[in-house]
């Protein structure tokens, strides 16, 4: 799929837009010093909030800028709500705005103080946010196809997007397989989804404190560390011998997180037959969500 070459262009590509991945939320575990005012500790969300709005929208309009939006708060007040429903101090979203680029946001960040819940309440946090998510995302990904259209494959070749398994197992149930010479014009909607397929898989990564580390430590515990420390380690390589440098600003991110996860306030609390395996089953939505080479 593609576009025009001065536009991101690919296998599959968005119809007006040429906008980039857009979040790798994690929740830094902070202890403040005070309380902030109660107007002070909203302004700065609000303000932040609403910059990545503009600048969502001016990367690639209202028809990607409102899904795209929409997933990325669903998905961290799908960790606030549950916060607070521990009651876990946890602070509101602070989304990230990026006004250069093809991105329009790096994500979202939520602050929070793990160490006061226990080990179910560190997995229903962590895992919230995906699942809230992924709702919208899903939804996103196939009315947004359903309005996405089949053209020639330009000449001029440009930016190919990359295709996660769950995105090529949907173009193919409602487009089948391509004649060659063609591919998929994304809609703008779709491209929101094909987004936040890819931002929830990035932070499902079972690694220190993005959602899918706080997953796997609540189901493992102490021996989080070890897989956690191989799958760091075997994304080092990969990234080394591919030569993929785009990913090197995500790599240097979980080299500073590092594979350790802090302790919760009970590692006894017993999860339940039924949370662990929708713990290993969220998990596993890194291999039908991540693509390698997102843009090439």
């Amino acid at each position: 799929m593609s576009w025009q070459s001065d536009q991101p262009s690919g296998a599959i590509r968005p119809g007006n837009s040429h906008a980039g991945v857009a979040e790798t939320p994690i929740q830094a575990e902070v202890v403040p010093a005070k309380r902030a005012p109660r107007r002070g500790r909203l302004r700065v969300p609000i303000l932040l909030f609403v910059a990545t709005c503009f600048t969502t929208l001016f990367t690639g309009g209202p028809a990607y800028a409102g899904p795209l939006m929409f997933i990325l708060l669903c998905h961290e007040f799908g960790h606030y709500l549950q916060a607070r429903r521990y009651h876990v101090s946890a602070s509101l979203p602070y989304f990230i705005p990026m006004p250069i680029g093809d991105l329009g946001t790096m994500g979202a960040v939520i602050a929070m103080r793990s160490n006061m819940g226990d080990r179910k309440a560190l997995f229903d946090i962590g895992i919230s946010g995906p699942l809230a998510g992924m709702v919208p995302t899903l939804i996103c990904c196939f009315v947004g196809l359903q309005w996405s259209t089949v053209v020639e494959l330009p000449r001029g070749g440009g930016h190919m997007l990359g295709e996660p398994l769950l995105f090529q197992f949907l173009a193919s149930l409602l487009f089948g397989p391509l004649p060659a010479g063609k591919e998929i014009f994304l809609h703008p909607l779709a491209y929101a989804g094909w987004v936040g397929v890819l931002i929830t898989a990035l932070n499902l990564f079972p690694i220190g404190q993005l959602d899918g580390g706080h997953v796997l430590y609540a189901l493992l515990r102490k021996k989080a560390r070890l897989v956690a420390s191989v799958l760091l380690a075997v994304a080092v390589g990969a990234v080394l011998l591919t030569q993929s440098y785009q990913w090197g600003l995500m790599l240097v991110l979980l080299l500073v997180i590092g594979p350790n996860h802090p302790p919760t306030a009970n590692d006894e609390v017993p999860l339940g037959a039924g949370r662990i395996a929708l713990g290993w089953l969220t998990l596993m939505f890194v291999i039908v969500g991540f693509t390698p080479t997102p843009f090439s």
